[in-house]
């Protein structure tokens, strides 16, 4: 979360000028000097010359380059539902657009940067690439930027910008800091001079006059601290930068440095229970934390965002280094594995209720941390790491991180474990991540895997979960029958009065499906209205949001059109709440029939332009089970000759390229439940 933005008129005209002339702009410069501020108030100011945006990747919770790419999709807005390399869908998606792409931090990958870059610019033509790094990335035809410190007035006539923060930052967090004398204006340009305009040390040094004078800050800015502090990290030209942050961090309470460096552990925000449950211990109790975690926020060592907390890069960094002092680095990752284990726990004992979509979100929120939790558990407790693995079926491919769960279950597969209901999990996960990314051979031989498994546990749990995966897999190859037979064979052999578990509403979802693919529209119909039913009576949405799918399908198959437009637009919403796209994608289909069958032709062309730009972010022009495709053309059918051609071509090129979260929003509009 960006704070204040003052001055650095100069740069923004030069970064403008740089990004008409070059396709990759490097803003350089130590930590804290405000490249990544610059760089967004840069791509504000140009983003309208860009015909498909400017997009913004942020690279500051990267620890390795594994996840770089996925990391760079998932900042697109491109959830690339296909086994292809990441780097290969990205510059597919990108070769026709127009589009500036921001990456920032890239000193943390560099070498991965290098690599994406280059094949980037080689495949898009029309991409710009601004980059914020502490080197250069050394690609050719790279236009670098030095992003220097505010101006301090030190010279005849100069602006004097790091006052003017400091002023600006003393009226939004300490109003009442006086601030209008003489006296007072020399002693802030004198220590905007000592801290050499450096912008986050200015920032740190105003917020300590919550607790120190004017000229206590002038006096006391050194630091006996420096010995502490990589070169590498804060070169000794900007010895302001680690002179403000080490003084900040001496006049920080001794509690306050420990939750300082106990905090470093994590890789995104966090809320107070997560501080609580990973930051205490020893002298700090967890009552403590939340007045502390304030303290912290009002010094300007943590910033607020919402309910939850972030720490800058290079604040983080010098915590993790008073970490490593206090030699508690294997400690605190193994309470924040612990920590995230648990939460993925709590999600999935969660997902049967009506947190459901909190819980997604929490995921979501989370998700840095849940892989740095994973990789830990990778090397240091592999029981754990498969468990925790197995969790997050039920929240990554849904999400969309398919390239991110293949991953990190294949890894977990490989772990010496023994055979048990958590491996079965596993494979489950995979079976269901391999089938969304249209791997369906690899996917069909998991779900075997998964069902002998399945055998060997003799848990009922197991069983549903088989079955699903397998269902699934069936399902998108065209072989309903097979999907229904095992749905029904593990839903009858462990039947429940109601379901109590997920894979049991999952094996319900897939019999649904499985009957109206086969024609047996009644009866799908009938327990499609009982699943709603049962999920409602739950408050979850994943499964309720699939028995909407299959109500509109087959009310628009049964001639009520009426009918099928609320559950399409109820389908929507179940799935707009959960961020599933590929959820998203399948409901515009259905209610661009609605609208089509309803004579509704230039609305019917407006969703179907809206749902192909989604089914574009998931890497296929469309997709879904096999018997939609035919269905699909005698929509567009309906639809064109209810409109003319023309006026559907233009309603439909028009939804395509416009932004598709504003094109949902329209199709949202006017919902109501049944």
């Amino acid at each position: 979360m960006m704070t204040s933005f003052v001055g650095r008129d100069s740069e923004l005209d030069a970064v403008g000028r740089a990004l008409e002339e070059h396709r990759l702009v490097t803003l350089t410069g130590s930590g804290g000097i405000g490249k990544s501020r610059l760089a967004l108030r840069a791509a504000e100011e140009v983003r309208g010359a860009y015909a498909d945006g400017a997009w913004w990747a942020d690279l500051s919770h990267l620890y390795d380059d594994r996840l770089f790419t996925a990391t760079v999709s998932d900042a697109l807005g491109l959830l690339d539902h296909n086994p292809r390399a990441p780097i290969d869908a990205l510059s597919e998606w990108l070769a026709g657009r127009r589009v500036l792409l921001v990456l920032d931090c890239c000193e943390r990958v560099l070498d991965a940067c290098w690599e994406l870059v280059t094949e980037l610019l080689a495949a898009a033509p029309n991409l710009t690439v601004l980059a914020t790094s502490r080197q250069p990335l050394s690609v050719r035809g790279e236009h670098c930027i030095e992003v220097a410190p505010l101006s301090t007035g030190d010279d005849e006539g100069g602006s004097d910008e790091a006052v003017r923060l400091f002023r600006e930052r003393c009226a939004t967090d300490v109003p009442d800091a006086p601030l209008d004398s003489p006296e007072a204006a020399e002693t802030i340009s004198r220590i905007c001079r000592r801290l050499e305009g450096i912008p986050l040390a200015v920032e740190l040094a105003c917020a300590r006059l919550r607790e120190n004078s004017l000229d206590e800050i002038a006096e006391r800015l050194t630091s006996r601290l420096d010995t502490l502090v990589d070169d590498t990290i804060w070169p000794k030209r900007h010895r302001a930068l680690r002179t403000a942050i080490g003084w900040s961090h001496e006049l920080c309470a001794p509690l306050e440095r420990l939750v300082w460096a106990r905090l470093s552990v994590f890789h995104g925000p966090v809320d107070e229970a997560d501080a609580r449950s990973v930051c205490a211990g020893g002298p700090l109790g967890a009552d403590e934390i939340p007045t502390i975690l304030e303290r912290l926020a009002d010094q300007s060592v943590v910033q607020r965002d919402g309910a939850r907390f972030r720490m800058l890069d290079t604040v983080r960094e010098y915590g993790a280094l008073w970490r490593h002092e206090l030699g508690e680095q294997h400690a605190l990752a193994e309470r924040h594995a612990a920590h995230f284990a648990g939460i993925v726990e709590q999600a999935e004992a969660g997902w049967l209720t009506d947190r459901q979509v909190a819980w997604y979100n929490r995921i979501s929120d989370s998700h840095a941390d849940v892989r740095a939790a994973l990789d830990h558990l990778f090397t240091h407790d592999a029981d754990t790491a498969v468990e925790m693995a197995g969790r997050t079926g039920l929240f990554w491919p849904c999400c969309g991180h398919l390239h991110e769960s293949r991953d990190y279950l294949e890894r977990a597969l490989k772990l010496d474990t023994p055979q048990g209901p958590s491996r079965t999990r596993a494979l489950w996960a995979l079976g269901i991540t391999l089938t969304l990314q249209g791997d369906h051979q690899t996917a069909l031989r998991v779900g075997e895997q998964c069902a002998l498994a399945a055998q060997q546990d003799g848990t009922p749990e197991s069983v549903l979960f088989a079955a699903h995966t397998l269902g699934l897999t069936h399902l998108m190859t065209g072989n309903p029958q097979d999907a229904y037979d095992v749905s029904e064979h593990a839903l009858s052999t462990c039947a429940s009065t109601p379901p109590t578990g997920a894979p049991q509403l999952c094996c319900l979802v897939i019999r649904a499906f499985a009957l109206s693919a086969l024609g047996r529209l009644d009866e799908a119909h009938e327990k499609a209205t009982s699943l709603r039913r049962l999920s409602h009576e739950y408050g979850e949405h994943w499964a309720r949001s699939y028995a909407d799918h299959q109500l509109a399908f087959i009310n628009l198959l049964q001639g009520r059109p009426h009918e099928a437009e609320i559950h399409a637009r109820a389908m929507l919403t179940s799935k707009h709440n959960l961020n599933d796209n590929l959820g998203i994608a399948l409901g515009l289909d259905l209610l661009t029939g609605a609208n089509a069958a309803q004579g509704n032709g230039v609305e019917a062309a407006r969703t179907s332009g809206t749902g192909h730009a989604y089914w574009r972010m998931l890497g296929h022009p469309n997709r879904g089970t096999p018997e939609l495709s035919e269905i699909r053309d005698q929509w567009e059918q309906q639809a064109r000759k209810a409109a003319g051609d023309t006026a559907y071509d233009t309603a439909y090129h028009r939804a395509l390229t416009d932004d598709a979260e504003h094109g949902l929003a329209h199709a949202l509009q006017g919902h109501a439940g049944p």
